[in-house]
Protein backbone atom coordinates (compact mmCIF):
# COMPACT_ATOMS: atom_id res chain seq x y z
CA UNK A 1 0.00 0.00 0.00
CA UNK A 2 1.45 3.66 -0.96
CA UNK A 3 2.07 6.10 1.88
CA UNK A 4 2.90 9.88 2.20
CA UNK A 5 5.62 11.21 4.99
CA UNK A 6 3.01 12.14 7.36
CA UNK A 7 -0.05 10.65 8.48
CA UNK A 8 -0.73 13.27 11.05
CA UNK A 9 -1.15 16.48 10.57
CA UNK A 10 0.46 17.95 13.64
CA UNK A 11 3.47 16.26 12.49
CA UNK A 12 3.06 17.67 8.96
CA UNK A 13 2.90 21.28 11.13
CA UNK A 14 5.79 20.55 12.88
CA UNK A 15 8.26 19.69 9.97
CA UNK A 16 6.90 22.71 8.41
CA UNK A 17 7.64 24.86 11.05
CA UNK A 18 11.02 23.88 11.45
CA UNK A 19 11.06 24.14 7.77
CA UNK A 20 11.24 28.42 8.59
CA UNK A 21 14.99 28.36 9.94
CA UNK A 22 16.18 26.44 6.63
CA UNK A 23 18.50 28.47 4.65
CA UNK A 24 17.86 30.48 1.81
CA UNK A 25 20.88 31.28 -0.43
CA UNK A 26 18.91 32.67 -3.06
CA UNK A 27 17.11 35.13 -1.30
CA UNK A 28 18.77 38.05 -2.23
CA UNK A 29 17.81 37.34 -6.23
CA UNK A 30 14.22 38.17 -5.66
CA UNK A 31 14.29 41.68 -6.56
CA UNK A 32 12.41 44.33 -7.96
CA UNK A 33 13.49 43.94 -11.52
CA UNK A 34 12.23 40.74 -11.98
CA UNK A 35 9.21 41.53 -14.41
CA UNK A 36 6.77 40.31 -16.51
CA UNK A 37 5.55 42.86 -18.69
CA UNK A 38 4.50 41.57 -22.20
CA UNK A 39 3.96 37.91 -20.70
CA UNK A 40 0.96 36.07 -19.82
CA UNK A 41 1.17 33.92 -17.11
CA UNK A 42 -1.80 31.21 -15.77
CA UNK A 43 -2.11 30.45 -12.13
CA UNK A 44 -4.09 27.42 -11.12
CA UNK A 45 -6.62 27.45 -7.68
CA UNK A 46 -5.80 31.62 -7.45
CA UNK A 47 -8.90 32.10 -5.67
CA UNK A 48 -7.43 32.42 -1.87
CA UNK A 49 -3.96 31.04 -0.29
CA UNK A 50 -0.58 30.80 -2.63
CA UNK A 51 -2.03 31.36 -5.84
CA UNK A 52 -4.04 34.33 -5.62
CA UNK A 53 -0.28 35.93 -3.75
CA UNK A 54 1.18 34.90 -6.79
CA UNK A 55 -1.21 36.15 -9.17
CA UNK A 56 -1.36 39.53 -7.18
CA UNK A 57 2.16 39.76 -7.55
CA UNK A 58 2.91 38.71 -10.79
CA UNK A 59 0.34 41.59 -11.73
CA UNK A 60 1.77 43.98 -9.48
CA UNK A 61 4.98 43.45 -11.64
CA UNK A 62 3.46 43.64 -15.14
CA UNK A 63 2.20 40.84 -16.02
CA UNK A 64 -1.22 40.15 -18.10
CA UNK A 65 -2.53 37.75 -15.41
CA UNK A 66 -5.25 34.75 -16.25
CA UNK A 67 -6.85 32.81 -12.54
CA UNK A 68 -8.13 29.43 -13.28
CA UNK A 69 -10.42 29.11 -10.32
CA UNK A 70 -13.48 26.91 -9.58
CA UNK A 71 -15.51 29.79 -7.41
CA UNK A 72 -14.49 33.69 -6.50
CA UNK A 73 -15.73 34.71 -10.37
CA UNK A 74 -15.47 37.75 -11.06
CA UNK A 75 -14.64 39.72 -7.85
CA UNK A 76 -11.59 37.53 -7.02
CA UNK A 77 -9.89 39.12 -10.29
CA UNK A 78 -11.76 42.74 -9.84
CA UNK A 79 -9.96 42.60 -6.71
CA UNK A 80 -6.46 42.30 -8.41
CA UNK A 81 -7.38 44.49 -10.61
CA UNK A 82 -8.01 47.07 -7.63
CA UNK A 83 -4.63 46.23 -5.56
CA UNK A 84 -2.34 46.59 -8.85
CA UNK A 85 -3.86 48.83 -10.52
CA UNK A 86 -3.29 46.18 -13.57
CA UNK A 87 -5.99 45.93 -16.27
CA UNK A 88 -5.01 42.36 -17.40
CA UNK A 89 -6.71 40.32 -15.01
CA UNK A 90 -9.13 37.54 -16.01
CA UNK A 91 -10.36 34.40 -14.72
CA UNK A 92 -11.91 31.57 -16.19
CA UNK A 93 -13.59 28.77 -14.51
CA UNK A 94 -11.83 25.67 -14.31
CA UNK A 95 -12.53 22.97 -12.09
CA UNK A 96 -9.90 20.19 -11.90
CA UNK A 97 -12.17 17.97 -10.16
CA UNK A 98 -14.46 18.09 -13.67
CA UNK A 99 -12.87 16.79 -16.93
CA UNK A 100 -15.48 18.78 -18.87
CA UNK A 101 -14.09 21.86 -17.60
CA UNK A 102 -10.87 21.37 -17.69
CA UNK A 103 -11.17 20.69 -21.89
CA UNK A 104 -13.86 24.31 -21.78
CA UNK A 105 -10.42 25.81 -20.35
CA UNK A 106 -8.34 24.80 -22.98
CA UNK A 107 -10.46 25.43 -25.53
CA UNK A 108 -10.80 29.04 -24.12
CA UNK A 109 -7.71 29.70 -23.85
CA UNK A 110 -6.80 28.27 -27.49
CA UNK A 111 -9.43 30.46 -28.72
CA UNK A 112 -7.86 33.51 -27.30
CA UNK A 113 -4.74 33.33 -29.72
CA UNK A 114 -2.97 34.41 -26.82
CA UNK A 115 0.36 32.56 -26.07
CA UNK A 116 0.95 31.16 -22.17
CA UNK A 117 4.44 32.75 -21.02
CA UNK A 118 4.19 30.59 -17.43
CA UNK A 119 1.56 28.13 -16.12
CA UNK A 120 1.73 27.78 -12.31
CA UNK A 121 0.04 24.01 -11.61
CA UNK A 122 -0.91 24.93 -7.96
CA UNK A 123 -4.67 23.84 -7.37
CA UNK A 124 -4.54 21.05 -4.27
CA UNK A 125 -7.13 19.78 -1.95
CA UNK A 126 -6.82 18.60 1.29
CA UNK A 127 -10.10 16.28 1.67
CA UNK A 128 -11.35 14.59 5.14
CA UNK A 129 -12.38 11.34 2.87
CA UNK A 130 -12.01 9.95 -0.05
CA UNK A 131 -14.87 11.28 -2.54
CA UNK A 132 -15.29 10.05 -6.28
CA UNK A 133 -15.77 12.54 -9.32
CA UNK A 134 -17.92 12.19 -12.12
CA UNK A 135 -15.24 10.33 -14.21
CA UNK A 136 -14.97 7.66 -11.45
CA UNK A 137 -11.60 8.67 -9.92
CA UNK A 138 -10.88 9.63 -5.76
CA UNK A 139 -10.85 13.37 -6.09
CA UNK A 140 -7.61 14.32 -4.17
CA UNK A 141 -5.91 11.85 -6.91
CA UNK A 142 -7.27 13.73 -9.42
CA UNK A 143 -6.86 17.07 -8.64
CA UNK A 144 -3.17 16.85 -6.59
CA UNK A 145 -1.94 15.00 -9.65
CA UNK A 146 -3.69 13.22 -12.53
CA UNK A 147 -5.48 16.91 -13.97
CA UNK A 148 -2.07 18.56 -13.85
CA UNK A 149 -0.85 16.15 -16.40
CA UNK A 150 -4.37 16.12 -18.40
CA UNK A 151 -3.96 20.14 -18.34
CA UNK A 152 -0.12 20.13 -18.96
CA UNK A 153 -0.76 17.81 -22.56
CA UNK A 154 -3.86 19.60 -23.30
CA UNK A 155 -1.83 22.98 -23.11
CA UNK A 156 0.62 21.75 -25.13
CA UNK A 157 -0.80 19.62 -27.70
CA UNK A 158 -3.60 22.88 -28.34
CA UNK A 159 -0.39 24.71 -29.03
CA UNK A 160 -1.44 27.53 -25.98
CA UNK A 161 2.17 28.38 -25.31
CA UNK A 162 4.53 30.34 -26.11
CA UNK A 163 8.03 29.07 -27.38
CA UNK A 164 10.29 29.00 -24.13
CA UNK A 165 6.84 28.69 -21.42
CA UNK A 166 7.56 27.71 -17.81
CA UNK A 167 5.56 25.59 -16.50
CA UNK A 168 5.70 25.26 -12.79
CA UNK A 169 4.60 23.07 -10.36
CA UNK A 170 3.80 23.85 -7.15
CA UNK A 171 5.58 20.61 -4.90
CA UNK A 172 6.12 20.27 -1.06
CA UNK A 173 9.02 18.65 0.64
CA UNK A 174 7.07 16.29 2.40
CA UNK A 175 7.56 14.30 -1.00
CA UNK A 176 10.36 12.92 0.69
CA UNK A 177 9.76 9.62 3.03
CA UNK A 178 6.80 8.99 0.46
CA UNK A 179 6.93 5.82 -0.44
CA UNK A 180 7.42 4.44 -4.25
CA UNK A 181 4.22 4.50 -6.72
CA UNK A 182 2.12 1.31 -6.07
CA UNK A 183 1.56 -0.11 -9.13
CA UNK A 184 -1.99 -2.40 -7.44
CA UNK A 185 -3.78 0.68 -6.43
CA UNK A 186 -2.85 3.10 -9.32
CA UNK A 187 -5.74 4.70 -10.67
CA UNK A 188 -8.39 2.75 -8.60
CA UNK A 189 -10.76 4.15 -6.42
CA UNK A 190 -10.87 3.01 -2.58
CA UNK A 191 -13.02 4.05 0.59
CA UNK A 192 -10.45 6.14 2.86
CA UNK A 193 -10.56 8.54 5.92
CA UNK A 194 -8.43 11.63 7.47
CA UNK A 195 -4.85 9.55 8.03
CA UNK A 196 -4.77 8.29 4.84
CA UNK A 197 -5.73 11.85 3.14
CA UNK A 198 -2.94 13.46 5.22
CA UNK A 199 -0.87 10.57 4.20
CA UNK A 200 -2.12 10.76 0.29
CA UNK A 201 -1.48 14.43 -0.13
CA UNK A 202 2.71 14.04 -0.03
CA UNK A 203 2.53 10.60 -2.06
CA UNK A 204 0.95 12.62 -4.65
CA UNK A 205 3.35 15.31 -4.55
CA UNK A 206 6.15 12.33 -4.92
CA UNK A 207 3.78 11.09 -8.29
CA UNK A 208 3.67 14.71 -9.80
CA UNK A 209 7.77 15.09 -9.00
CA UNK A 210 8.29 12.03 -10.88
CA UNK A 211 5.80 12.89 -13.93
CA UNK A 212 7.42 16.50 -14.19
CA UNK A 213 10.83 14.83 -14.33
CA UNK A 214 9.32 12.41 -16.87
CA UNK A 215 7.83 15.60 -18.89
CA UNK A 216 11.11 17.05 -18.62
CA UNK A 217 12.81 13.95 -20.30
CA UNK A 218 10.16 14.18 -23.37
CA UNK A 219 10.63 17.68 -23.87
CA UNK A 220 14.17 17.26 -24.37
CA UNK A 221 13.52 14.31 -27.01
CA UNK A 222 10.99 16.47 -29.02
CA UNK A 223 13.68 19.57 -29.09
CA UNK A 224 11.22 21.49 -27.28
CA UNK A 225 12.46 24.90 -25.81
CA UNK A 226 9.47 24.69 -22.83
CA UNK A 227 10.88 23.76 -19.28
CA UNK A 228 9.18 22.05 -16.20
CA UNK A 229 10.38 23.07 -12.98
CA UNK A 230 9.28 22.77 -9.84
CA UNK A 231 8.77 24.14 -6.26
CA UNK A 232 8.12 24.02 -2.49
CA UNK A 233 6.98 27.22 -1.37
CA UNK A 234 7.67 25.90 2.66
CA UNK A 235 4.85 25.96 5.21
CA UNK A 236 1.54 28.53 3.88
CA UNK A 237 -1.14 29.79 5.76
CA UNK A 238 -3.61 28.94 3.23
CA UNK A 239 -7.43 27.58 2.99
CA UNK A 240 -6.41 23.80 2.42
CA UNK A 241 -7.73 22.52 5.04
CA UNK A 242 -11.40 24.08 4.49
CA UNK A 243 -12.83 20.72 4.34
CA UNK A 244 -10.98 19.14 7.10
CA UNK A 245 -13.29 18.00 10.17
CA UNK A 246 -14.41 20.70 12.27
CA UNK A 247 -12.34 19.93 15.36
CA UNK A 248 -8.97 19.03 13.18
CA UNK A 249 -9.45 22.56 11.23
CA UNK A 250 -10.03 24.40 14.20
CA UNK A 251 -6.63 23.27 15.65
CA UNK A 252 -5.04 23.43 12.05
CA UNK A 253 -5.81 27.17 11.45
CA UNK A 254 -4.33 27.70 15.04
CA UNK A 255 -1.07 26.18 14.12
CA UNK A 256 -1.04 27.89 10.40
CA UNK A 257 -1.66 31.60 11.73
CA UNK A 258 0.70 31.37 14.65
CA UNK A 259 3.30 29.51 12.95
CA UNK A 260 3.29 29.47 8.86
CA UNK A 261 4.20 32.07 6.45
CA UNK A 262 1.62 34.12 4.92
CA UNK A 263 0.45 33.51 1.29
CA UNK A 264 2.83 36.77 0.09
CA UNK A 265 5.79 35.35 2.07
CA UNK A 266 5.53 32.29 0.40
CA UNK A 267 4.80 33.24 -2.50
CA UNK A 268 8.39 35.18 -3.66
CA UNK A 269 10.16 32.02 -4.52
CA UNK A 270 7.69 31.34 -6.66
CA UNK A 271 6.79 34.69 -8.69
CA UNK A 272 11.92 34.26 -7.83
CA UNK A 273 10.96 30.72 -10.23
CA UNK A 274 8.56 32.27 -12.76
CA UNK A 275 10.58 35.47 -14.00
CA UNK A 276 14.14 35.64 -12.92
CA UNK A 277 16.14 35.06 -15.98
CA UNK A 278 18.27 32.84 -13.45
CA UNK A 279 15.97 29.70 -15.02
CA UNK A 280 16.25 30.81 -18.70
CA UNK A 281 16.11 27.46 -20.84
CA UNK A 282 16.68 25.47 -17.47
CA UNK A 283 14.59 22.71 -16.64
CA UNK A 284 13.35 20.16 -14.32
CA UNK A 285 14.88 22.56 -11.19
CA UNK A 286 13.35 21.45 -7.90
CA UNK A 287 13.02 24.34 -5.03
CA UNK A 288 12.89 24.60 -1.86
CA UNK A 289 11.92 27.68 -0.78
CA UNK A 290 15.00 29.67 -2.00
CA UNK A 291 17.31 26.79 -2.10
CA UNK A 292 17.89 24.83 -5.01
CA UNK A 293 18.40 20.98 -3.88
CA UNK A 294 17.70 17.52 -5.59
CA UNK A 295 14.47 15.85 -5.23
CA UNK A 296 13.87 12.49 -3.21
CA UNK A 297 15.84 10.08 -5.93
CA UNK A 298 13.05 7.94 -6.45
CA UNK A 299 11.24 10.60 -8.57
CA UNK A 300 14.81 10.41 -10.79
CA UNK A 301 14.21 6.84 -12.18
CA UNK A 302 13.91 6.98 -15.94
CA UNK A 303 12.01 3.47 -15.87
CA UNK A 304 9.32 4.70 -12.79
CA UNK A 305 9.07 7.67 -15.00
CA UNK A 306 8.17 6.25 -18.37
CA UNK A 307 6.12 3.90 -16.83
CA UNK A 308 4.32 6.17 -14.69
CA UNK A 309 3.54 8.76 -17.42
CA UNK A 310 1.96 5.82 -20.00
CA UNK A 311 -0.28 4.74 -16.92
CA UNK A 312 -1.73 8.11 -16.59
CA UNK A 313 -2.22 8.81 -20.28
CA UNK A 314 -3.75 5.31 -20.21
CA UNK A 315 -5.67 5.83 -17.25
CA UNK A 316 -6.85 9.13 -18.63
CA UNK A 317 -7.43 7.89 -21.98
CA UNK A 318 -10.15 5.43 -20.19
CA UNK A 319 -12.33 7.70 -19.28
CA UNK A 320 -11.70 10.28 -21.87
CA UNK A 321 -12.46 9.88 -25.72
CA UNK A 322 -10.58 13.58 -26.71
CA UNK A 323 -7.60 12.51 -24.34
CA UNK A 324 -4.09 13.00 -26.08
CA UNK A 325 -0.61 11.18 -26.07
CA UNK A 326 2.42 13.22 -25.94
Amino acid sequence: MSHGRFSSPLGAALTGFFDLFRAAPLKHRYTPDIRFEGKRVLITGATSGLGYAVAEEVARRGGSVTLACRSGIPQTGEAIRKKTGNAHVEMVRCDLADLVSIHVTVNTLAASGSKLDVVVFNAAVTLPRSRRTSSGQDEMFLVNYLANVILACLLIERGCLSPKARLIFISSDSHRGASAVDWNEFGRYEEYGVSKAISNYSYFKLLMNTMATELDRRLKARGSTLTSNLICPGPVNSNIIKEAPPLLRAILRGVFTLIFKSPPKAAEPVVYLAGSPDFEGRSNVYLHMFAEKPMDEKVYDPEEGQRLWEASIDLWKSFDPRAVSF
